[in-house]
Protein backbone atom coordinates (compact mmCIF):
# COMPACT_ATOMS: atom_id res chain seq x y z
CA UNK A 1 0.00 0.00 0.00
CA UNK A 2 1.34 3.51 -0.87
CA UNK A 3 0.47 6.91 -1.55
CA UNK A 4 3.40 7.61 -3.82
CA UNK A 5 4.79 4.72 -5.54
CA UNK A 6 7.95 4.66 -7.99
CA UNK A 7 10.06 1.36 -7.29
CA UNK A 8 13.71 0.15 -7.26
CA UNK A 9 17.01 1.18 -5.90
CA UNK A 10 15.46 2.99 -2.95
CA UNK A 11 16.92 3.20 0.78
CA UNK A 12 14.11 3.13 3.77
CA UNK A 13 13.82 6.48 5.69
CA UNK A 14 12.19 5.82 8.91
CA UNK A 15 11.35 9.17 10.56
CA UNK A 16 10.88 8.75 14.36
CA UNK A 17 10.44 10.82 17.67
CA UNK A 18 13.70 10.31 18.51
CA UNK A 19 15.99 9.53 14.82
CA UNK A 20 16.48 9.22 11.73
CA UNK A 21 16.73 5.42 10.31
CA UNK A 22 18.22 5.14 7.01
CA UNK A 23 18.62 1.14 5.67
CA UNK A 24 19.34 0.08 2.41
CA UNK A 25 18.97 -3.91 1.10
CA UNK A 26 20.35 -5.64 -2.07
CA UNK A 27 19.08 -8.92 -3.07
CA UNK A 28 22.33 -11.51 -2.31
CA UNK A 29 21.04 -14.32 -4.39
CA UNK A 30 17.42 -15.76 -2.42
CA UNK A 31 18.36 -13.29 0.65
CA UNK A 32 18.57 -9.25 1.41
CA UNK A 33 21.90 -8.10 2.04
CA UNK A 34 22.43 -4.84 4.42
CA UNK A 35 24.11 -2.57 2.18
CA UNK A 36 24.61 0.86 4.06
CA UNK A 37 22.36 1.28 7.43
CA UNK A 38 22.98 4.41 10.16
CA UNK A 39 20.27 5.99 12.94
CA UNK A 40 20.95 9.54 13.25
CA UNK A 41 19.89 11.48 16.61
CA UNK A 42 16.83 14.25 15.95
CA UNK A 43 17.16 17.35 18.36
CA UNK A 44 14.46 17.57 20.67
CA UNK A 45 10.80 18.39 20.24
CA UNK A 46 12.31 17.82 16.14
CA UNK A 47 9.14 15.65 15.81
CA UNK A 48 6.21 15.64 18.07
CA UNK A 49 3.83 12.00 18.14
CA UNK A 50 5.09 11.90 14.32
CA UNK A 51 4.39 15.11 13.28
CA UNK A 52 7.48 16.90 11.92
CA UNK A 53 7.78 20.26 13.60
CA UNK A 54 11.03 21.45 12.41
CA UNK A 55 11.36 20.07 8.69
CA UNK A 56 14.67 21.98 8.12
CA UNK A 57 16.20 20.12 11.82
CA UNK A 58 14.95 16.71 10.15
CA UNK A 59 16.08 17.58 6.75
CA UNK A 60 19.87 17.99 8.44
CA UNK A 61 20.08 14.86 10.35
CA UNK A 62 18.62 12.56 7.17
CA UNK A 63 21.60 14.90 5.02
CA UNK A 64 24.28 13.70 7.91
CA UNK A 65 22.61 9.95 7.66
CA UNK A 66 22.89 9.78 4.00
CA UNK A 67 26.55 10.91 4.73
CA UNK A 68 27.32 8.37 7.28
CA UNK A 69 26.11 5.91 6.11
CA UNK A 70 27.66 6.04 2.16
CA UNK A 71 24.85 5.63 0.54
CA UNK A 72 25.08 6.71 -3.46
CA UNK A 73 21.39 5.78 -3.61
CA UNK A 74 19.31 9.36 -3.58
CA UNK A 75 15.97 7.29 -4.08
CA UNK A 76 14.04 7.35 -1.05
CA UNK A 77 10.81 5.40 0.67
CA UNK A 78 8.98 6.68 3.87
CA UNK A 79 6.02 6.29 5.33
CA UNK A 80 3.12 8.13 7.57
CA UNK A 81 1.75 6.78 10.46
CA UNK A 82 -1.84 5.46 10.90
CA UNK A 83 -2.98 8.30 12.24
CA UNK A 84 -2.61 10.21 9.34
CA UNK A 85 -4.30 7.93 7.07
CA UNK A 86 -8.04 7.21 6.30
CA UNK A 87 -8.35 3.77 4.74
CA UNK A 88 -12.02 2.29 3.60
CA UNK A 89 -12.29 -0.98 1.93
CA UNK A 90 -14.45 -0.64 -1.31
CA UNK A 91 -16.13 -2.88 -3.93
CA UNK A 92 -14.88 -2.56 -7.78
CA UNK A 93 -15.70 -4.76 -10.97
CA UNK A 94 -13.41 -7.23 -11.24
CA UNK A 95 -12.63 -6.42 -14.94
CA UNK A 96 -11.64 -3.03 -14.76
CA UNK A 97 -7.87 -2.29 -15.74
CA UNK A 98 -5.64 -0.21 -13.66
CA UNK A 99 -6.44 2.69 -15.11
CA UNK A 100 -9.79 2.69 -15.30
CA UNK A 101 -10.03 1.78 -12.02
CA UNK A 102 -8.06 4.86 -10.85
CA UNK A 103 -10.24 6.81 -12.93
CA UNK A 104 -13.21 5.61 -11.42
CA UNK A 105 -12.14 5.68 -7.92
CA UNK A 106 -10.71 9.63 -8.33
CA UNK A 107 -14.41 10.25 -9.35
CA UNK A 108 -16.20 8.91 -6.39
CA UNK A 109 -13.78 9.40 -3.53
CA UNK A 110 -14.90 12.23 -2.28
CA UNK A 111 -17.64 9.40 -0.88
CA UNK A 112 -15.17 8.38 1.02
CA UNK A 113 -13.16 11.10 1.89
CA UNK A 114 -13.87 13.80 4.48
CA UNK A 115 -11.57 16.24 2.86
CA UNK A 116 -11.52 17.93 -0.47
CA UNK A 117 -9.37 15.95 -2.82
CA UNK A 118 -6.89 18.42 -3.91
CA UNK A 119 -6.20 18.38 -0.09
CA UNK A 120 -5.11 15.04 -0.23
CA UNK A 121 -2.69 12.02 -1.03
CA UNK A 122 -4.74 9.01 -2.97
CA UNK A 123 -4.09 5.71 -3.87
CA UNK A 124 -5.49 2.26 -3.47
CA UNK A 125 -4.35 -1.45 -3.69
CA UNK A 126 -6.15 -4.24 -5.07
CA UNK A 127 -6.40 -7.06 -2.23
CA UNK A 128 -8.01 -10.01 -4.02
CA UNK A 129 -12.15 -11.32 -5.40
CA UNK A 130 -14.31 -9.61 -3.02
CA UNK A 131 -16.31 -12.51 -0.66
CA UNK A 132 -20.15 -11.57 -1.13
CA UNK A 133 -20.11 -10.37 -4.41
CA UNK A 134 -19.91 -12.20 -7.67
CA UNK A 135 -17.34 -9.90 -10.12
CA UNK A 136 -16.11 -7.28 -8.09
CA UNK A 137 -13.06 -7.10 -5.90
CA UNK A 138 -12.04 -5.72 -2.89
CA UNK A 139 -10.23 -2.52 -3.24
CA UNK A 140 -7.88 -0.74 -0.42
CA UNK A 141 -8.19 3.16 -0.05
CA UNK A 142 -5.78 5.43 1.72
CA UNK A 143 -5.94 9.25 1.89
CA UNK A 144 -3.56 11.59 3.62
CA UNK A 145 -3.80 15.13 3.71
CA UNK A 146 -0.96 16.21 1.73
CA UNK A 147 0.62 18.39 4.17
CA UNK A 148 2.42 15.02 5.97
CA UNK A 149 3.26 14.02 2.52
CA UNK A 150 4.68 16.94 2.13
CA UNK A 151 6.88 17.65 5.15
CA UNK A 152 8.42 14.18 4.54
CA UNK A 153 9.39 15.14 1.25
CA UNK A 154 10.27 18.48 2.04
CA UNK A 155 12.73 17.08 4.82
CA UNK A 156 14.38 14.15 2.63
CA UNK A 157 15.03 16.67 -0.04
CA UNK A 158 16.78 18.93 2.58
CA UNK A 159 18.77 15.59 3.12
CA UNK A 160 19.65 14.81 -0.67
CA UNK A 161 16.63 12.63 -1.10
CA UNK A 162 13.92 11.83 -2.98
CA UNK A 163 11.15 10.39 -1.98
CA UNK A 164 9.28 7.64 -4.54
CA UNK A 165 7.27 5.78 -2.15
CA UNK A 166 5.10 7.01 0.67
CA UNK A 167 3.65 3.88 2.44
CA UNK A 168 1.38 3.61 5.48
CA UNK A 169 3.81 2.48 8.60
CA UNK A 170 1.18 -0.57 9.85
CA UNK A 171 2.04 -1.77 6.14
CA UNK A 172 5.43 -1.62 5.77
CA UNK A 173 5.31 -3.71 9.14
CA UNK A 174 3.06 -6.20 7.18
CA UNK A 175 6.36 -6.27 4.76
CA UNK A 176 8.97 -6.54 7.17
CA UNK A 177 6.80 -9.24 8.90
CA UNK A 178 8.62 -11.57 6.10
CA UNK A 179 11.83 -11.06 7.60
CA UNK A 180 10.60 -12.47 11.11
CA UNK A 181 8.26 -15.08 10.44
CA UNK A 182 10.94 -17.93 10.75
CA UNK A 183 10.29 -16.25 14.83
CA UNK A 184 6.73 -17.42 14.19
CA UNK A 185 5.09 -20.88 14.61
CA UNK A 186 4.31 -21.96 10.65
CA UNK A 187 5.60 -18.77 9.68
CA UNK A 188 2.48 -17.17 10.47
CA UNK A 189 0.28 -19.17 8.43
CA UNK A 190 -2.98 -20.12 10.01
CA UNK A 191 -1.60 -17.72 12.87
CA UNK A 192 -3.19 -15.10 14.82
CA UNK A 193 0.51 -12.55 15.36
CA UNK A 194 0.47 -9.49 17.28
CA UNK A 195 3.42 -7.27 16.39
CA UNK A 196 3.67 -4.46 19.16
CA UNK A 197 6.21 -1.99 18.54
CA UNK A 198 6.75 0.47 21.21
CA UNK A 199 8.49 3.39 19.89
CA UNK A 200 10.54 6.69 21.81
CA UNK A 201 6.72 8.33 21.86
CA UNK A 202 4.17 5.95 20.32
CA UNK A 203 3.51 2.84 20.82
CA UNK A 204 1.92 0.81 17.64
CA UNK A 205 -0.49 -2.62 17.28
CA UNK A 206 -0.18 -4.72 13.88
CA UNK A 207 -2.51 -7.90 14.29
CA UNK A 208 -1.48 -9.95 11.47
CA UNK A 209 -3.65 -13.50 10.53
CA UNK A 210 -2.07 -15.76 8.06
CA UNK A 211 0.46 -12.93 7.16
CA UNK A 212 -2.45 -11.02 6.18
CA UNK A 213 -2.98 -7.14 7.64
CA UNK A 214 -6.27 -7.11 9.78
CA UNK A 215 -6.16 -4.34 12.61
CA UNK A 216 -3.96 -1.62 13.78
CA UNK A 217 -3.76 0.67 16.62
CA UNK A 218 -1.67 3.70 17.50
CA UNK A 219 -1.48 5.35 20.81
CA UNK A 220 0.73 7.99 22.38
CA UNK A 221 3.36 5.34 24.91
CA UNK A 222 7.01 5.31 24.94
CA UNK A 223 10.75 4.95 26.35
CA UNK A 224 10.56 9.07 26.26
CA UNK A 225 8.07 8.64 29.59
CA UNK A 226 11.21 6.21 30.86
CA UNK A 227 14.03 9.51 29.80
CA UNK A 228 11.51 12.30 31.69
CA UNK A 229 11.45 9.98 34.65
CA UNK A 230 15.29 9.70 34.79
CA UNK A 231 15.96 13.39 34.32
CA UNK A 232 13.34 14.90 36.90
CA UNK A 233 14.72 11.65 39.58
CA UNK A 234 18.11 12.28 38.43
CA UNK A 235 18.62 16.09 37.95
CA UNK A 236 19.68 15.29 34.43
CA UNK A 237 19.76 17.41 30.63
CA UNK A 238 17.48 15.33 28.38
CA UNK A 239 20.44 14.27 26.32
CA UNK A 240 22.41 12.91 29.27
CA UNK A 241 18.95 10.81 30.49
CA UNK A 242 18.90 9.56 27.39
CA UNK A 243 22.61 8.35 27.00
CA UNK A 244 22.56 7.08 31.22
CA UNK A 245 19.89 4.87 29.94
CA UNK A 246 20.92 3.33 26.60
CA UNK A 247 24.67 2.62 28.61
CA UNK A 248 24.16 2.58 32.30
CA UNK A 249 26.05 4.32 35.42
CA UNK A 250 22.60 5.23 36.88
CA UNK A 251 22.46 4.73 41.02
CA UNK A 252 21.75 1.10 42.46
CA UNK A 253 18.18 2.44 43.09
CA UNK A 254 17.24 3.10 39.80
CA UNK A 255 16.09 -0.65 39.21
CA UNK A 256 13.82 -1.06 41.65
CA UNK A 257 12.38 2.29 41.90
CA UNK A 258 12.32 3.50 38.05
CA UNK A 259 13.13 0.94 35.73
CA UNK A 260 10.84 -1.89 37.59
CA UNK A 261 7.78 0.70 37.41
CA UNK A 262 8.47 1.63 33.35
CA UNK A 263 8.17 -2.67 32.62
CA UNK A 264 5.20 -2.66 34.49
CA UNK A 265 3.65 0.35 32.93
CA UNK A 266 4.28 -0.72 29.27
CA UNK A 267 2.97 -4.46 30.08
CA UNK A 268 -0.12 -2.74 31.11
CA UNK A 269 0.02 -1.05 27.87
CA UNK A 270 0.29 -4.23 26.03
CA UNK A 271 -2.79 -5.69 27.56
CA UNK A 272 -4.83 -3.28 27.35
CA UNK A 273 -3.57 -2.84 23.09
CA UNK A 274 -4.50 -6.49 22.95
CA UNK A 275 -8.11 -6.17 24.35
CA UNK A 276 -8.87 -3.19 22.09
CA UNK A 277 -8.15 -5.64 19.15
CA UNK A 278 -10.23 -8.33 20.93
CA UNK A 279 -13.17 -6.19 21.56
CA UNK A 280 -13.15 -5.00 17.60
CA UNK A 281 -12.27 -9.12 16.84
CA UNK A 282 -14.87 -10.55 18.85
CA UNK A 283 -12.20 -12.72 19.39
CA UNK A 284 -10.06 -13.37 22.67
CA UNK A 285 -6.87 -14.38 21.92
CA UNK A 286 -3.98 -14.09 20.02
CA UNK A 287 -1.08 -16.81 19.12
CA UNK A 288 2.15 -14.69 19.15
CA UNK A 289 3.42 -11.53 20.53
CA UNK A 290 6.17 -9.58 18.29
CA UNK A 291 8.08 -7.03 20.22
CA UNK A 292 9.61 -4.30 18.21
CA UNK A 293 10.66 -0.85 18.65
CA UNK A 294 13.21 0.65 20.97
CA UNK A 295 12.17 -0.06 24.22
CA UNK A 296 12.53 -3.97 23.69
CA UNK A 297 15.67 -2.98 25.02
CA UNK A 298 14.92 -2.90 28.19
CA UNK A 299 16.22 -6.15 29.72
CA UNK A 300 13.12 -9.09 30.49
CA UNK A 301 10.60 -7.25 28.88
CA UNK A 302 9.83 -10.12 26.37
CA UNK A 303 9.56 -12.47 29.01
CA UNK A 304 7.68 -10.40 31.32
CA UNK A 305 4.70 -9.93 28.97
CA UNK A 306 4.61 -13.67 28.01
CA UNK A 307 4.71 -14.33 31.87
CA UNK A 308 1.74 -11.51 32.90
CA UNK A 309 -0.36 -12.13 30.03
CA UNK A 310 0.53 -15.69 29.04
CA UNK A 311 0.65 -16.02 25.21
CA UNK A 312 4.34 -16.79 23.52
CA UNK A 313 6.63 -13.35 22.57
CA UNK A 314 9.50 -12.79 20.83
CA UNK A 315 11.55 -9.59 20.53
CA UNK A 316 11.96 -9.43 16.58
CA UNK A 317 14.93 -9.80 14.88
CA UNK A 318 14.85 -8.63 11.22
CA UNK A 319 18.39 -8.94 10.20
CA UNK A 320 18.74 -12.57 11.38
CA UNK A 321 18.72 -14.39 7.83
CA UNK A 322 20.36 -11.68 6.09
CA UNK A 323 23.98 -11.11 4.86
CA UNK A 324 25.46 -7.77 6.32
CA UNK A 325 28.08 -5.44 4.14
CA UNK A 326 31.54 -6.07 5.90
CA UNK A 327 31.97 -2.22 6.58
CA UNK A 328 28.99 -2.21 8.75
CA UNK A 329 28.95 -2.57 12.24
CA UNK A 330 26.96 -6.04 13.45
CA UNK A 331 26.59 -6.00 16.33
CA UNK A 332 24.72 -2.61 16.44
CA UNK A 333 22.73 -3.32 13.91
CA UNK A 334 21.39 -6.29 15.73
CA UNK A 335 20.97 -3.90 18.64
CA UNK A 336 19.28 -1.76 16.79
CA UNK A 337 17.14 -4.63 14.67
CA UNK A 338 13.71 -4.49 17.05
CA UNK A 339 13.51 -0.74 16.25
CA UNK A 340 14.55 -1.13 12.37
CA UNK A 341 11.01 -2.51 11.37
CA UNK A 342 9.30 0.02 9.66
CA UNK A 343 12.57 1.12 7.69
CA UNK A 344 13.27 -2.61 6.68
CA UNK A 345 9.71 -2.75 5.61
CA UNK A 346 10.17 0.41 3.51
CA UNK A 347 13.41 -0.86 2.09
CA UNK A 348 12.15 -4.07 1.02
CA UNK A 349 10.53 -1.79 -2.01
CA UNK A 350 14.24 -1.01 -3.36
CA UNK A 351 15.80 -4.77 -2.88
CA UNK A 352 15.34 -5.85 -6.67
Amino acid sequence: MALKSRKHGLVGLDITATSVKLLELKLSGKKPKVVSYTVEPLPANAVNEKNLQDVEAVGEAIRRAVKRSGTRTKSCAVAVPSAMVITKVIQMPADLKDYEMDAQIQLEADQYIPYALEEVNLDFHVLGPAADADGYVDVLLAASRSENVEDRTAAAEIGGLNVKVVDVEPYTMESAFQLIKHQVPDEGASQTVALLDVGASMTSLSILRDQKLIYTREQPFGGKQLTEEIMRRYGLSYEDAGRVKRVGGLPDNYEPEVLAPFRDLMVQQANRFLQFFFSADKNDYVDQIVMAGGCTGIPGIGELIEQRIGTPTVIADPFANMSISSDIPTTRLQDDGPAMMIACGLALRGAD
